[in-house]
C-alpha cells in the first residue's frame, strides 16, 4: 500500500511514463519488501513549472529529470533503500535511457494509522488491517 508519486515535465509518451511507474512499482517490491497493492500518480509539469537545481551536488541534471516520492510504511533497512535507489537508476537506464543523474528520490516513512485505504477507516489503526472497511469496527 505505499504512495509512489512520480514527476516530470510534460512531454513524454504514455509508454514513458507507464514505464516509469513499472520500474518503480517492480523494484519497490523486489528491494523494500512492500506489499504488491499499487497506487500510483504520475504528474507532469510545465517546464516553468518543474523547478530543480540542476548542478546540487555536481551531479549537472538535464530537463528529463524524474522526482520519485514513496510514502509508505517504514518497513525496509537503510541498505534496502539504498538498493532501490540503485535497481530502479539501473533499470530506467536500460530501458529508457534515463542518465542516473536525472533520478531524485524521496522516501518519506509513516505509521500505520496513517493509511486509510477507504471508507473513512483507520485500516491498520491496530497494526493489522481490519477485516473490512467499517469505520464502526475500528
Amino acid at each position: 500500500m505505499p504512495l509512489a508519486r512520480i514527476d516530470l515535465i510534460e512531454g513524454k509518451s504514455a509508454e514513458y511514463r507507464r514505464t516509469i511507474a513499472d520500474v518503480v512499482y517492480d523494484k519497490m517490491i523486489e528491494c523494500l519488501g512492500v506489499p504488491e497493492d499499487r497506487f500510483q500518480t504520475i504528474t507532469e509539469h510545465k517546464a516553468e513549472n518543474f523547478l530543480f537545481d540542476a548542478d546540487y551536488l555536481s551531479l549537472y541534471r538535464s530537463e528529463n529529470c524524474i522526482f520519485i516520492q514513496l510514502i509508505f510504511l517504514d518497513v525496509a533497512s537503510p541498505e534496502q533503500k539504498v538498493a532501490f535507489y540503485k535497481a530502479v537508476v539501473d533499470s530506467l537506464h536500460e530501458k529508457l535511457q534515463v542518465r542516473p543523474e536525472d533520478v531524485f528520490f524521496n522516501l518519506m516513512t509513516v505509521d500505520p494509522p496513517d493509511f486509510s485505504m477507504g471508507k473513512g477507516v483507520g485500516t491498520y489503526v491496530n497494526g493489522v488491517p481490519t477485516d473490512r472497511l467499517d469505520p464502526d469496527s475500528v
